[in-house]
């Protein structure tokens, strides 16, 4: 890895030639036309678009929506960045002046500014050719947040129609004072899991619930039931969260419906703390369909996910050297493993390292008007990712794009 001194320098030469003013606007136009997944359609075509102006070859459609674009410039590394494209179908309420204009849809996760730091990165990086050599290729993933983007793409052939990568780098923007740039060797991210399941009854009129067997009722107890399988059944130790999201039934308030369909999220860790969760959501749900007298087996379906994310040890730990030295010691932390989920890693072939870190952004004023003495409680109380609320400070468009170049450089000078 290239000095982290020397690498900074270097990075601030080449951001301090971005127009901040353009990069902004590019920003706010993408935040103003969000997209939902495998949709995102115009936030693919402007990114390409700028890519192929900055002198990569670009290809578009993967996996539908998906852009990869590649510069080669001489003999050396193979790198890669990522960035996701796909907003949130949620209503935005942030009142910002070029806040969505599409009823329903917002970037509440900010991949706008993900998006907006690939396009200044791309073009730091291609107008300073002389001080790299390598190959640099460009990823623009759509459907992270339906989970299903970054395996399209490995499926529409990622691995073998573009160079294969040494190193895949990330980013994702956070809640957190401006300024800085959390980094966590090894696991980051938690694995995900999406359940569904199908409680059978035996409908029937509401004012004889005598004659049904009411899957209202038995969905009920399976939700209370689950809240004791994280507090009882896994050890302190061992992180895991069990959501129950979603509990569909019925049609009026008078008819007792013939079933009920419940939506659960598990997030954890470690695989075996996973399949003890998932064994004991199957018994509760089993235990409690016998226990109500279900006429049909309940029907408990465990959809694909999100691996775990594991950050190589070495590539983080050399990655948050060379953003100590562009930004300052005090602004590189490490916050420790995280509850949420990413199909980041899923781009990485086997085998192959990669680095994925966070860029705080919340306004100051923001910030110190959020109740708290610490970090935790200050994120706590400020509008975070998947809010309708979540209003990342323009202020952090060149410093992200300066993570990636850095980043980029760290192993292409």
């Amino acid at each position: 890895m290239a000095d982290p001194a020397a690498v900074a320098r270097l990075t601030r030469e080449l951001t301090a030639r971005l127009e901040a003013g353009e990069l902004t606007e590019f920003y706010e136009d993408l935040h103003r036309h969000p997209e939902l997944s495998f949709r995102e359609h115009r936030t693919a075509a402007r990114l390409a678009q700028r890519l192929g102006q900055a002198g990569y070859e670009v290809t578009e459609g993967v996996a539908g929506t998906g852009v990869v674009a590649v510069l080669e410039n001489g003999p050396g590394p193979v790198v890669w960045l990522r960035g996701d494209m796909d907003a949130l179908p949620l209503q935005e309420g942030t009142g910002l002046p070029y806040a969505s204009t599409v009823p329903g849809v917002m970037h509440a996760c900010g991949h706008d500014l993900h998006v907006t730091w690939l396009v200044g990165a791309a073009a730091a990086l291609a107008g300073a050719r002389a001080a790299w050599s390598g190959t640099l290729v460009v990823v623009g993933q759509p459907a992270e947040e339906s989970g299903g983007g970054a395996a399209a793409m490995v499926a529409d052939g990622l691995h073998v129609r573009f160079p294969r990568p040494d190193v895949l780098f990330g980013q994702h923007v956070a809640p957190g004072l401006a300024g800085f740039y959390p980094h966590t060797p090894g696991l980051t991210l938690s694995a995900s899991d999406d359940i569904d399941v199908v409680v059978f009854g035996v409908g029937g009129h509401g004012s004889r619930p005598e004659s049904t067997v009411d899957p209202v009722v038995t969905a009920a107890y399976i939700v209370t039931r689950l809240q004791t399988v994280v507090s009882r059944e896994v050890a302190a130790k061992e992180q895991a969260v069990l959501t129950v999201g979603q509990l569909h039934a019925g049609t009026r308030h008078n008819v007792i419906p013939d079933r009920a369909r419940l939506g659960l999220n598990l997030r954890t860790q470690d695989t075996r703390t996973r399949e003890r969760i998932l064994a004991a959501v199957r018994r509760i749900v089993e235990g409690e369909c016998r226990a109500a007298g279900c006429p049909v087996p309940p029907e408990v379906t465990v959809l694909p996910g999100y691996p775990s994310t594991v950050n190589d040890a070495a590539l983080a730990t050399g990655t948050a050297a060379v953003h100590r030295a562009l930004f300052g010691e005090h602004t590189v932390f490490d916050f420790g493993p995280a509850m949420g989920s990413e199909d980041f890693s899923l781009l990485a072939p086997e085998g192959v390292p990669y680095d994925y870190w966070y860029v705080t952004s919340t306004p100051a004023a923001v910030w110190e008007a959020a109740p708290g003495e610490d970090l935790a409680e200050k994120i706590d109380g400020v509008p975070g990712n998947h809010s309708p609320l979540f209003a990342p400070d323009p202020s952090v468009v060149l410093p992200g794009v300066g993570t990636l170049v850095a980043a980029a450089l760290s192993r292409l000078t």
